[in-house]
């Protein structure tokens, strides 16, 4: 026996026993699993554009590389990145934030994870409203928070009306967050049916709102996409927004996110950032500049063929006998109610008592992935994205057809 196999393993915290594996990276590993055994699988569960990142982003980031801009930057970024943030956000909500009000992170995903490491005590709540990305209950959780989850309906468009969120509000709430467009539903909230939350809010200055506006770029109406606070300037202080480079310019590998909001939190993030990963990379950084400072082109040609697919997945769906899918108003996804398959039996015998049984089903008789609508907090539905080519959104409803064929009802 070694010294090393004597010594005790590290004991995990607490909180660990608070957090679940993602379920995206879950069905992840089941894909992995059968291409590893050689069957062929359409993953519908992508969350990432399948276009690569534009030249004069990449030309810049080549040329950061040669100019030697390869060092540590200030935790919240360069100069250069912020004032294009700042440019972008002007265009969009008509705010003029100063580079305090805004803070850099390694991608969206990590700024939100540090809004509420940064502001949640033990036991503070925040409401979640459902269909949610899958992430924002467990952060909540990990940080000592404790998610509210407010149902939403399909009447309602998947959205928070301000009479859930008023019941939901209690002494214990600091934030409300607030995903537009949606991940996994697609919904955009228009100016009047913020203007009806903000309404809400002024009542209860003790809440704050998280505005994740990743997919803003990608809508298919009116733009831009209406922010919070565009329409509630009075409640800027109290709006947090996040945003980044990910989905709108193909760069999800870079990982570049932005937050704007009171200096106080951006600063308190910074000092988070700068204990954690000290700064995002500074040649990351120099692209995502670029891509913020450039023209439309690659965003308005990508929604262009967005739409395409979208149109095509959502008929495709809509023609199979039990899938009742909604058209999305922004993002990639097409969030589909399954309800009706529930009860029905395999050929192998099986009764669909659940999402999993659905899925599984899904998998097994024609190779088709997609995520479970019990991941974002809404049982009876799934999510199947359309960031594919046409022909594999194709082969993949004949699929789901054929599966659902195969089902005794």
């Amino acid at each position: 026996m070694t010294l090393f196999e004597t010594l005790p393993m590290p004991v995990l915290a607490e909180r660990m026993s608070r957090v679940k594996e993602s379920p995206s990276s879950r069905v992840a590993d089941r894909v992995r699993a059968f291409q590893e055994a050689g069957r062929e699988v359409l993953p519908l569960t992508i969350g990432e554009p399948d276009f690569d990142t534009p030249d004069h982003v990449k030309d810049a980031a080549i040329a950061a590389i040669h100019a030697g801009e390869t060092k540590y930057t200030s935790a919240n970024g360069t100069p250069a990145l912020r004032t294009a943030i700042i440019s972008r956000l002007r265009r969009k909500t008509g705010q003029s934030y100063g580079t305090e009000e805004i803070c850099l992170g390694g991608g969206a995903k990590q700024l939100i994870f540090l809004v509420f490491m940064a502001t949640l005590d033990e036991g503070d709540e925040v409401i979640v409203p459902a269909p949610y990305w899958v992430s924002y209950p467990d952060m909540v959780t990990v940080n000592g928070g404790r998610p509210v989850i407010v149902g939403t309906t399909a009447a309602e468009g998947y959205k928070l009306t301000p009479g859930r969120l008023r019941e939901a509000i209690t002494d214990r709430t600091k934030w409300v967050v607030l995903n537009t467009p949606n991940n996994p539903t697609g919904a955009v909230y228009g100016e009047e049916e913020l203007r009806g939350l903000a309404d809400v809010l002024r009542a209860h200055p003790h809440v704050s709102v998280l505005c994740d506006e990743i997919y803003d770029e990608i809508n298919f109406g009116a733009r831009p996409v209406p922010s919070a606070v565009t329409v509630a300037p009075d409640l800027r202080e109290r709006v947090f927004l996040v945003n980044g480079v990910s989905k709108a310019y193909a760069m999800t590998g870079w990982r570049i996110g932005y937050g704007a909001g009171a200096a106080s939190l951006c600063g308190a993030i910074g000092t988070l950032q700068s204990q954690s990963s000290s700064c995002p990379s500074s040649v990351s950084q120099a692209a995502a500049a670029a891509a913020l400072d450039g023209g439309r082109e690659f965003i308005d040609r990508t929604v262009r063929i967005y739409t395409e697919r979208r149109d095509l997945l959502v008929a495709g769906l809509g023609e199979i006998d039990g899938l009742r899918p909604t058209v999305p108003q922004g993002g990639f996804y097409v969030w589909t109610d399954a309800s009706a398959l529930m009860g029905a039996v395999t050929p192998s015998g099986v009764t669909l008592t659940s999402d999993a049984d659905l899925a599984e089903h899904f998998l097994e008789t024609s190779g088709v992935v997609v995520i479970t609508g019990d991941s974002y907090g809404f049982p009876g539905h799934f999510r199947a994205g359309f960031a594919l080519s046409s022909d594999t959104i194709r082969e993949a409803v004949a699929g789901l057809a054929h599966s659902v064929s195969l089902l005794r009802r």
